[in-house]
C-alpha cells in the first residue's frame, strides 16, 4: 500500500473483512419498548381467540341466559305473544293475551237497532271467540253507550278484554268485580262493524307494545 504524504514513511495495512458500522447502535430503551409491544400484541390475539371460542360454542349465550333470573333464583318466564299456555309451574298473568277460543264473549246490544248482537256474535265466532250470552244490554247500559262499544271484564280477564277491544275502533274498556274470565261486548250507538282482521292485528300490536324503561342493571 502506498504511504500518504505526511506519514513520514510509515506504512499501514488494512486487514480483515470487517468494517466499522456507520449507524448508531440501537439503544436499550428501544429494545425494551419493542419487547413490551410484542407482549401486548400476543395478549390481544389470545383475548380475541377466547371471545371467538365463546361465540362459536355458545358459552356467552348461556351465561346471559343464566344471568336473567328472578329474585327467587328461578329463570324469568319468556313472554308468549301467540297466546300459548306458559310453561308448567309458571304463574298465570291476567294481562297476557290468550287465544280467542279460550275467551267467552257475551254480546249485548245497547242500541235501538235490532239484530246487531246476533250479527256481531257471528262475526266474533268466525274469528275464533267462544260466544256466551247474546241479547239486549242490561238496564244499566241499555241506550247508554254513545261510542262504538264498551268492553267489560273482571281482573282475571284483562288480557281477554285487550284482545276483544282491538277488534273494534274506539272501544271503551272498563272493569267490574266479576271473578271469571268472561268478557261483555256491549254494542254502542256509533257501532258500524268490526275492524277487518289485518286492522285488528295492528291495533292489538299497538295495545300490547311495551313501554321502554331505563335499566340500571343491564337488560335480559
Amino acid at each position: 500500500m502506498l504511504t500518504p504524504q505526511g506519514l513520514k514513511g510509515k506504512q499501514y495495512r488494512v486487514t480483515g473483512n470487517s468494517y466499522p458500522r456507520l449507524g448508531r447502535p440501537p439503544k436499550k430503551s428501544r429494545k425494551v419498548l419493542a419487547l413490551i409491544g410484542s407482549l401486548l400484541a400476543l395478549a390481544l390475539i389470545g383475548l380475541g381467540g377466547v371471545q371467538l371460542w365463546d361465540i362459536f360454542t355458545g358459552k356467552g349465550k348461556n351465561a346471559s341466559a343464566q344471568a336473567c333470573v328472578s329474585p327467587s333464583g328461578k329463570p324469568l318466564a319468556a313472554p308468549t305473544p301467540d297466546g300459548s299456555a306458559p310453561p308448567s309451574g309458571a304463574p298465570t298473568d291476567p294481562n297476557a293475551i290468550p287465544q280467542p277460543a279460550s275467551i267467552t264473549v257475551n254480546v249485548y246490544n245497547a242500541t235501538a237497532k235490532s239484530g246487531l248482537a246476533a250479527r256481531t256474535a257471528e262475526e266474533l265466532k268466525k274469528r275464533g271467540f267462544t260466544i256466551g250470552k247474546v241479547g239486549n244490554a242490561p238496564a244499566e247500559l241499555d241506550k247508554k253507550v254513545p261510542g262504538t262499544a264498551q268492553v267489560v271484564a273482571g281482573p282475571a280477564g284483562a288480557g281477554a278484554s285487550t284482545l276483544l277491544g282491538s277488534q273494534i275502533a274506539g272501544a271503551l274498556t272498563t272493569a267490574d268485580a266479576r271473578t271469571d274470565t268472561t268478557v261483555d261486548f256491549v254494542i254502542g250507538d256509533s257501532y258500524n262493524a268490526l275492524l277487518d282482521e289485518t286492522q285488528a292485528a295492528a291495533a292489538l300490536a299497538l295495545a300490547t307494545k311495551p313501554t321502554p324503561t331505563p335499566s340500571t342493571t343491564g337488560s335480559c
